[in-house]
């Protein structure tokens, strides 16, 4: 596998999707329990670098918040190309309420997104749809 880590595309983009990843923790949770997705379409995945650079960059990214993560990425799903991270870090007892209290706000939405009538979803924080529209602009602005 080739790496990234030298690639000018890889930096850029790190440099642009570290405040999109410090964003993803949840609020009073001291940087930990950030995670971040984005579903592209296969075709802009491509457009953007493809998988593994994405995937690169966000490792990359991650590492400057002092993350240690899991990065997945699979292209031509039902979804388009999908690609997300989390922060692995044991969570220090301090901030443990504010993360499982994220968790189980943000599992409580999908279960009401997924048994809601069918339709357009909300855009939330912290939704892949949002985070995809952040990744989009961020990424746009970081090539131009």
């Amino acid at each position: 596998m080739a790496s990234y880590a030298k690639d000018p595309r890889c930096i850029t983009m790190a440099e642009a999707l570290v405040p999109l990843l410090r964003r993803s923790s949840p609020e009073r949770a001291g940087g930990y329990g950030g995670s971040y997705q984005v579903n592209l379409d296969d075709e802009e995945a491509v457009g953007v670098g493809g998988v593994e650079l994405i995937r690169a960059a966000m490792r990359k990214a991650a590492r400057q918040l002092d993350w240690n993560v899991e990065t997945i990425g699979w292209i031509g799903t039902r979804f388009g190309t999908m690609i997300a991270l989390r922060d692995t870090r044991e969570v220090p007892e301090v901030y443990r309420t504010a993360v499982d209290a994220a968790m189980c706000e943000q599992m409580s939405a999908a279960v009401a997104r997924v048994s809601a009538e069918s339709g357009e979803a909300p855009v939330l924080r912290g939704s892949v749809a949002l985070m995809t529209q952040e990744f989009r602009a961020a990424v746009a602005e970081a090539s131009a």
